[in-house]
């Protein structure tokens, strides 16, 4: 029986994580999100292609998608510890390979954040913490998912966490350091966006528009 909830488990997360609110925003818009910006289909994206409402907005949500997951998981198999961590995994990887949009979703910060909040929350806001110092001291926001997914399979380990729970955050970890290669190039070409695009568009986009001419 056990393994039919775990099934459950991961297809729920999966499915919950495909639903992508910035994409969707996007298309009601008009257009595909994933052709606009940095071409990421997430909720830092969203800010710079359709504002910061929408943008919260999107973060939220995905925060919000992961953080049910956890629960629903400890709700349907409250035996099994890592079975929450598998349907959180299971969001996130739904997040950045969406069934319904070719597998080409976004990055999963939100997601990861919102499975961090619900599996620890004081592990959460130390985090948070370290990673807003952070983020202001490089002024990039890519910075944040590729350490916080390297750092949190080890973290949670160190907070009483099984070590099969690791190796599937260990999966999830892999998962969205490949999408920011692609990130890290435009850091070194000078063509990807500053944090302080939030408060200073119109000379950040006069940048990157000048790095691609």
């Amino acid at each position: 029986m056990t393994v039919w909830y775990i099934a459950i488990c991961i297809l729920v997360g999966y499915f919950v994580g495909g639903i992508n609110p910035a994409y969707i925003i996007g298309r009601f818009k008009g257009f595909d999100i994933r052709k606009r910006g940095s071409g990421n289909a997430g909720a830092s994206n969203a800010v710079i292609v359709m504002g910061k409402g929408i943008g919260i907005f999107s973060a939220v949500f995905d925060i919000a998608k992961a953080f049910f997951c956890v629960k629903l998981a400890e709700l349907i198999c409250p035996q099994l510890k890592v079975a929450k961590v598998i349907c959180g995994s299971a969001c996130v990887l739904g997040h950045i390979f969406p069934p319904l949009m070719r597998l080409k979703g976004g990055k999963g910060l939100a997601c990861l954040g919102g499975m961090i909040l619900a599996l620890d929350w004081v592990l959460f806001l130390i985090l948070l913490a370290v990673e807003i110092v952070l983020v202001l001291i490089v002024d990039y926001i890519c910075i944040v998912p590729i350490t916080a997914s390297v750092a949190y399979p080890f973290l949670f380990v160190l907070r009483g966490g099984s070590i099969v729970g690791a190796l599937v955050l260990g999966i999830v970890t892999v998962a969205m350091l490949g999408k920011h290669v692609e990130n890290i190039r435009r850091i070194a070409k000078g063509e990807e966006a500053h944090f302080s695009f939030l408060w200073n568009r119109d000379k950040e986009l006069e940048r990157l528009q000048a790095e691609k001419e």
